[in-house]
């Protein structure tokens, strides 16, 4: 199950994972390892290294250089002359520096270089400042190096329509994804687990360590610049890069269980048939990486030849001129799709971190998927299903009346004072509420009551998440479990009442489906205030594989279920596998569009009440992905959201930004637009036209306007772009202003 955080407050987050978590902690589960229970902490994490930096040297990078650029659809040629001679023009540039450096600031040195999606070097301060290192007219930019870390926090391929997607994608379920090659930079995969076996696989050049290649997983790097005397290897010692590889492309119909259970189906990656590249960022127990780091993942990456990157993980924003994200824009302008978490700080807006944050990143938020695996209770002829966590559990069948504790959350009470008659549990299995304080609390005072067992019904929907304790002393003794909202109030109306909680666990599916992840971080962007994340994937309740030495020296596989947007984002990774299959010929910016503009809307719903559709452009994005009609989209656009910034109130502004449309469909399409769907008083939105045709592959531009009137209220301003083709619509964009 996916561990809650140690206060049982309403934010169905957890914590504990092997890795810290990016940005918000979230996640360890019900699988066989089991974590250290610990609050989470993650607002006090350093978000930068003020001992190194990123510098950016003046000239054009690889990427973005106009004669080694690669044309729509291509990747930069290595081999050409002109790349070579323009690649040793930039080496001149960088040993300029370099003797610069010395000369001027000799504390400082250089660490690492940089050319395809920044012309960079990576420098060790030595306690230079930013303003020594880049006083000399060769440097554009120089900024810390930031301090990323992973994003913690299987019905779900149904909720992105991937099986579908690809049985209309020409082959066949066990070959979806097939000569993609997806680059995870996260912590290492373990190549030994069955998702990742390579059996029947063609042979392959595998590239860096091939201790952990084979055939599937065909590249292992390391990147830790600042360690380099640790020797890290890049083994999958972390479960986190391991289960995001499994979303993205686990072999097909993987046989699974968890705690003993079977799943009942196959485990299947998003693209099944990918192949897999493992550039570990965070090697052994590092908790974090360096933006050099990263840096130096994804050139490799793209280097490498990789079509798409997954980086689940974040960190703190540094505005628009954050060199990675600049990094990312660039790698996607040369043609490599780089999926990106939106951040585990949420709810609210202004959360969004880095890189996720990245203009060119394709961005995703999380939603739940409904299964998980838990303990059966049983009353009234009725069984729900609990989940387990960081307390104790039944030993064998335990049946005693049902204690419910009356209250004020959903008529139950929260236990975070003492409970005393007419409230005493004697001999008796307690029901209370999640909320307001740590679970260890509330479970505590219910056995300081006399309960012999206790139920922490959810005050949130979804389904039960894992309770992590506070870890303070005298840590509560009896089995405690937490059962879902709904459930919990099933079962409130039967006080008294013989109930059973099983000790043999099961796997529940369950009907909570699509509910936003209230981990999940928003926009806007900060300084220029645009549309994050860019489409939501399902990331709650995600089951995958993890090494598999974490079920035991004789285990010869390994599953858990995970939360946070890091497991969101390889549904996205994975998604642009398949379309990269199916459309070759596509740039990345239109394989990115495809997902997020053919997301289907209206289907996320609130998690404090699921009755309520979600449809904040900072929060759900465009929608719930949905891979069927990524892979059949008509038209690209770019940018994917049109954001036009902060606006202030009272002074009224007209403002205009340009949308490009290219036709994607391979033959010619008339297309209609429209401005549907408007929200927030005060502002308004147009477009320049109504209609266009266009040939196949063929663009066209479209003027979109932005009128707010004077005096405008404060608050977020929104509406949606409709593109329809043929009589039906075939793209939505979404349109954002914020009146400040």
């Amino acid at each position: 199950m996916t561990r809650s955080p140690s206060t049982g407050a309403a934010r169905p987050v957890a914590t504990g994972a092997t890795l810290t978590a990016v940005i918000l902690a979230a996640a360890l589960a019900a699988g066989p390892v089991q974590a250290a229970p610990a609050a989470d902490s993650s607002t006090n994490r350093a978000t930068q290294d003020t001992s190194s930096a990123l510098v950016q040297l003046a000239g054009e990078s690889l990427a973005t250089y106009v004669k080694t650029k690669p044309a729509k659809g291509k990747k930069i040629d290595f081999s050409s002359n002109t790349v070579k001679s323009y690649r040793a023009q930039l080496s001149t540039l960088r040993n300029d520096y370099k003797a610069w450096l010395r000369a001027n600031v000799p504390q400082a040195t250089v660490t690492g270089e940089f050319d395809i999606s920044l012309n960079a070097v990576a420098v060790k301060l030595g306690g230079a400042t930013l303003a020594q290192v880049s006083a000399t007219p060769m440097v554009r930019l120089a900024q810390y190096q930031g301090l990323f870390y992973p994003n913690i926090v299987d019905p779900d391929l149904a909720l992105i329509s991937a099986e579908r997607a690809w049985e209309r994608n020409g082959g066949t379920s066990a070959t979806a994804g097939a000569g993609v090659k997806v680059a995870v930079v996260d912590s290492g995969i373990d190549q030994n687990h069955p998702c990742f076996s390579d059996s029947g696989y063609a042979a392959q050049t595998q590239l860096g360590d091939r201790r952990f290649t084979n055939n599937k997983v065909i590249a292992a790097r390391v990147f830790n610049n600042k360690l380099p005397q640790s020797h890290f290897t890049a083994a999958g010692v972390g479960d986190h890069g391991t289960h995001v590889a499994g979303t993205v492309a686990c072999n097909y119909q993987t046989a699974a269980a968890v705690n003993g259970v079977t799943i009942p189906y196959g485990i299947s990656g998003v693209a099944p048939r990918a192949l897999l590249g493992n550039y570990n960022v965070f090697p052994g127990d590092v908790a974090s990486a360096r933006s050099e780091d990263i840096l130096n993942a994804l050139d490799a990456a793209y280097a490498d030849g990789f079509d798409v990157a997954n980086m689940s993980l974040g960190g703190g924003s540094h505005g628009i001129q954050d060199l990675l994200t600049v990094a990312v824009d660039n790698l996607d302008r040369a043609n490599m799709v780089v999926a990106i978490s939106n951040g585990n700080e949420g709810p609210g807006y202004f959360t969004v971190g880095s890189p996720g944050m990245a203009a060119r990143a394709l961005t995703a938020g999380a939603s739940t998927v409904p299964h998980f695996v838990g303990a059966p209770v049983t009353v009234g002829g009725s069984s729900y299903g609990a989940a387990s966590g960081d307390f104790a559990v039944v030993g064998a069948d335990l049946t005693a009346p049902l204690g419910v504790v009356a209250g004020t959350v959903g008529g139950l009470n929260t236990a975070c004072t003492a409970l005393v008659p007419p409230a005493s549990l004697a001999g008796k299995i307690a029901l209370i509420s999640r909320g307001t304080c740590s679970f260890s609390t509330k479970i505590r005072n219910a056995q300081a009551a006399g309960a012999v067992a206790v139920l922490v019904a959810n005050n949130v929907a979804g389904d039960p998440t894992a309770m992590a304790s506070d870890g303070t002393a005298n840590q509560p003794t009896v089995p405690a479990y937490m059962v879902g909202k709904a459930d919990g109030q099933a079962l409130k109306t039967n006080a008294d009442a013989s109930t059973t909680i099983g000790v043999a666990l099961s796997y529940f599916l369950t009907t909570n489906a699509n509910i936003m992840a209230g981990f999940s971080s928003q926009g806007p962007t900060d300084v220029d205030f645009r549309v994050k994340p860019d489409v939501v994937a399902p990331g709650v309740n995600v089951l995958s594989s993890i090494p598999v030495k974490h079920c035991g020296p004789t285990a010869t596989t390994c599953f858990a279920f995970f939360s946070g947007t890091s497991m969101a984002t390889p549904h996205l990774a994975g998604s642009a596998a398949v379309v990269r299959q199916a459309h070759p010929d596509w740039s990345a910016a239109e394989v990115r569009s495809a997902i997020v503009n053919t997301a289907d809307r209206k289907v996320v719903k609130a998690i404090a009440d699921n009755s309520v559709i979600l449809t904040a452009a900072n929060t759900v994005g465009s929608g719930r992905e949905n891979l069927v009609a990524a892979l059949a989209a008509k038209v690209a656009l770019d940018p994917v959201s049109v954001s036009f910034g902060a606006v202030p109130a009272g002074g009224g502004q007209a403002l205009a930004k340009t949308l490009t449309l290219t036709n994607t469909s391979g033959g010619p399409q008339t297309y209609s637009l429209a401005v549907v769907e408007p929200e927030g008083s005060g502002v308004s939105f147009s477009l320049s036209g109504a209609g266009m045709t266009l040939a196949a592959g063929a663009s066209a531009n479209v003027t979109v306007w932005m009128s707010a009137a004077k005096q405008a209220p404060f608050g977020d301003k929104q509406a949606v772009l409709q593109v329809s083709a043929g009589g039906a619509v075939v793209a939505n964009a979404m349109l954002y202003t914020l009146i400040k």
